[in-house]
């Protein structure tokens, strides 16, 4: 695949409308309250970690974005696993250490997903809540629960209980007993046909599989709404970085450009060939832009440079280093699922 290479691409977006949306209300979900003190490692839950043979306990790997997995790279030791959401710590435990938290809503909203079954999720029990800012859907995620409280479709305020904090879900010890969190966007309405397409196992959670939610940085969400309690998402998107582009055949409308209209720039009722999307490091959509370029598959048309592999800095959706990447197997997979191109 032929890499092209855009050296004027901006390092960050410009929203058409950085006041689009309304405020955000936001709430911790747990009483722990820590995220906004001098001592965040008391917020978030360590994990185990051994490198090059030394045994450590970060609570920064409970933080979002690439916490996990240490390698030694051309640009030293970085981590290069992506943590989607935040693992927030108990604050309660009975006499058997197990947490006694309850988890609430972060804003108002509506259930949709609550996963009853642990053993369908890595998740364990989880429970989805869905939100209305005025700039299309976004989705919270509560998991690892011990036990939910809450029905889907009911309606929920900031701060309405949804459930017990537990352990339930891969890896997850009573030791380190948390409430993983997410802020995302779904990103296709037709995921289930996508899931058939590249997975025999059967997907138990609709819409509501994590596979079709990406996650914002809802820490530093957090914070800056304690700051600003106008602060809108969309302004918050707006700071996101760039760290690559792919353009792709214009075959149809995307489906997040309709549930997502801020991610529309440019003028889309002119008929070009292609459609050119940004994508923070996380893999998160960042805008969609109409493209003169003709492709005919898939191709990155920017990313940020860097010395070590793409893959270490993409959730391993590019591979290749400096300005030259390409998608992985993996890549080509979310690709498709972002455009939509399984259904060709």
């Amino acid at each position: 695949m032929k890499i092209l290479f855009t050296a004027l691409a901006s390092s960050s977006l410009a929203l058409t409308n950085l006041t689009a949306g309304s405020a955000l209300s936001l709430k911790l979900p747990t009483e722990n309250q820590y995220i906004f003190s001098k001592t965040p490692e008391k917020f978030y839950m360590y994990t185990f970690r051994n490198f090059e043979g030394v045994d450590s306990h970060p609570w920064t790997a409970g933080k979002y974005g690439y916490v996990r997995t240490l390698r030694r790279t051309p640009e030293g030791i970085i981590a290069t696993k992506f943590h989607e959401g935040i693992d927030i710590r108990p604050i309660k435990r009975d006499r058997y250490s197990r947490p006694m938290d309850i988890v609430s809503a972060i804003a108002d909203g509506k259930v949709v997903y609550t996963n009853k079954v642990a053993g369908n999720s890595n998740y364990g029990h989880y429970v989805v809540v869905e939100h209305d800012w005025g700039i299309g859907p976004f989705y919270s995620l509560y998991a690892h629960l011990q036990s939910i409280s809450c029905k889907t479709g009911a309606k929920v305020s900031a701060g309405s209980p949804l459930g017990k904090m537990g352990y339930t879900g891969a890896g997850i010890t009573r030791e380190r007993s948390h409430l993983h969190l997410e802020l995302g966007l779904l990103a296709n309405k037709d995921f289930e046909q996508w899931h058939n397409a590249y997975f025999p196992s059967k997907n138990h959670h609709g819409l509501y599989n994590g596979l079709n939610m990406n996650g914002l940085n809802i820490s530093e969400l957090f914070i800056r709404h304690k700051n600003n309690p106008n602060l809108t998402l969309t302004s918050f998107i707006s700071k996101i970085p760039t760290y690559f582009k792919v353009t792709i055949p214009r075959r149809r409308e995307l489906d997040l450009a309709k549930r997502y209209s801020w991610m529309c720039q440019g003028d889309h009722s002119v008929m070009t060939p292609a459609w050119e999307i940004s994508f923070a490091s996380s893999g998160f959509p960042l805008a969609i832009t109409p493209s003169n370029r003709a492709v005919i598959r898939p191709t990155v048309t920017y990313v940020k440079p860097t010395q070590s592999n793409h893959k270490y800095h993409t959730k391993g959706i590019l591979t290749g280093t400096g300005k030259q990447a390409t998608p992985t197997s993996l890549g080509k997979r979310v690709i498709s699922l972002m455009t939509s191109s399984f259904l060709d």
